[in-house]
């Protein structure tokens, strides 16, 4: 496998690295939301093709697609030029139809599809998303050279986000968990959409609610901290 580019040269450290976290759902212990996963099967299946900068954070959504759908690829983004193993050989896979998920543009606009192709007729679709901040996502779209001859899909109307945890750079923008909670909805994969948009609602407000927690405690000790 390829070496990361720009590999990290220090730990990454940010605010709330010391809290006691649950291991599956990266929440404070005290506010976990394992007890309400439920995963579910679809007739298509996710790739979230993660930022290396996303692993190191708890408000990352796109872990929350890995635990409420079933067949979800968690992987880690590698380089401009190689996809690294494990996506190399679902690309290569004939009973997959790799789809890639990214809002309309002019510079591609030959490749945007409304839905993908019949179910038998060119292998299950394979949504791939690209799970960063919006200027990662972005480079990551135009620069990985393997992913430039996908078929492109996007949501057929713009959506107002309930994502709290970071603030988005432009109005309309979705967290990755909103993003293909939406697409299953739009493909007609209700339960799945169901599902996964119920897990999302109880991460983002059990995180909401531990902040606050967190807040509270601190005033009273004059620090600063934040999960």
């Amino acid at each position: 496998m390829a070496q990361q580019e720009n590999p990290p040269r220090r730990p990454y450290l940010a605010r709330g690295a010391g809290v006691i976290r649950c291991v599956r759902c990266h929440l404070p212990q005290q506010s976990c939301i394992c007890e309400f996963c439920n995963q579910v099967g679809a007739g298509i299946e996710f790739v979230v093709l993660m930022h290396r900068n996303e692993s190191y954070k708890p408000t990352n959504t796109g872990r929350l697609i890995e635990a409420t759908i079933a067949n979800t690829h968690l992987i880690q983004w590698v380089s401009r030029s190689e996809p690294g193993e494990q996506l190399a050989r679902l690309l290569a896979d004939s009973a997959y139809q790799p789809i890639l998920v990214f809002p309309p543009g002019e510079g591609y606009r030959e490749r945007m599809i409304k839905t993908p192709t019949r179910a038998g007729q060119s292998g299950k679709p394979l949504l791939i998303l690209l799970d960063g901040t919006w200027r990662q996502a972005r480079r990551m779209f135009r620069l990985s050279t393997y992913l430039q001859d996908l078929p492109v899909i996007s949501l057929d109307q713009v959506r107002s986000s309930t994502y709290a945890l970071r603030k988005a750079i432009h109005e309309g923008q979705l967290c990755t968990a909103e993003v293909a909670a939406a697409l299953l909805h739009q493909l007609g994969e209700e339960k799945a959409g169901d599902a996964l948009e119920s897990y999302y609602q109880k991460f983002n407000s059990h995180y909401i609610a531990s902040r606050r927690r967190w807040a509270k405690r601190d005033s009273n000790t004059g620090e600063t901290y934040e999960p």
